[in-house]
């Protein structure tokens, strides 16, 4: 078998565990370390998502970092992404509106947790992603993520990153906390897959 097909049948069978995972336990810590549990599993088969199939952006260009939908349900939920990047790539503290996993394929990718205070966030803990390793989040927990070597991992989220209209960060310079603009930069790569 191609490394095609077999990534595709792979990332089916995660998708597949993880909706049942949901179905069977909520929304909960304890389902969110089990679909990370499963997603570990993905991810630990790095020879099928090599970075030249997932390639960063070009060095010099606008964006730092690439993200390539891999899975996605017709009704948006379930939606798997693997993240490319170059590294000098890093977000404000910020939340996601649903759950969210993030495991390591290749690279590492430092997590800052924080607590939400209405004068900005307020660390209380980090963590580095790494094969073999993730992180998973509530929708209301708050992380900013900090890169600084070429990295290929997978964020997965409950609902997919584009159809998430109230993420909040915390605007730095404003010293305020602001709605994220809309997700548009994603490239489909569903296609690639065999959809």
């Amino acid at each position: 078998m191609d490394r095609a097909n077999e990534r595709l049948m792979e990332i089916e069978s995660t998708v597949a565990d993880i909706r049942r995972i949901e179905a069977e336990g909520g929304v909960t810590r304890a389902s969110l370390e089990r679909i990370k549990q499963r997603l570990m599993r993905l991810a630990a088969r790095s020879e099928l998502f090599p970075p030249g199939d997932f390639p960063p952006p070009q060095p010099g260009g606008k964006q730092n970092s690439c993200l390539y939908r891999i899975s996605e349900d017709p009704d948006h939920r379930f939606a798997l992404y693997a993240n490319s990047t170059l590294g000098s790539y890093g977000t404000p503290a910020h939340n996601h509106t649903t759950w969210a996993v993030i495991v390591g394929v290749s690279g590492r990718e430092l997590n800052r947790f924080y607590e939400r205070t209405p004068e900005g966030p307020r660390q209380k803990g980090e963590y580095v992603v790494e094969q073999g390793t993730g992180v998973a989040f509530m929708p209301d927990d708050y992380h900013s993520i900090h890169i600084d070597a070429p990295l290929v991992n997978f964020h997965m989220y409950g609902l997919a990153i584009d159809h998430l209209p109230r993420r909040e960060f915390f605007d730095a310079k404003e010293r305020a906390w602001r709605v994220f603009p809309p997700h548009r930069d994603i490239r489909e790569a569903r296609a690639a897959l065999g959809r």
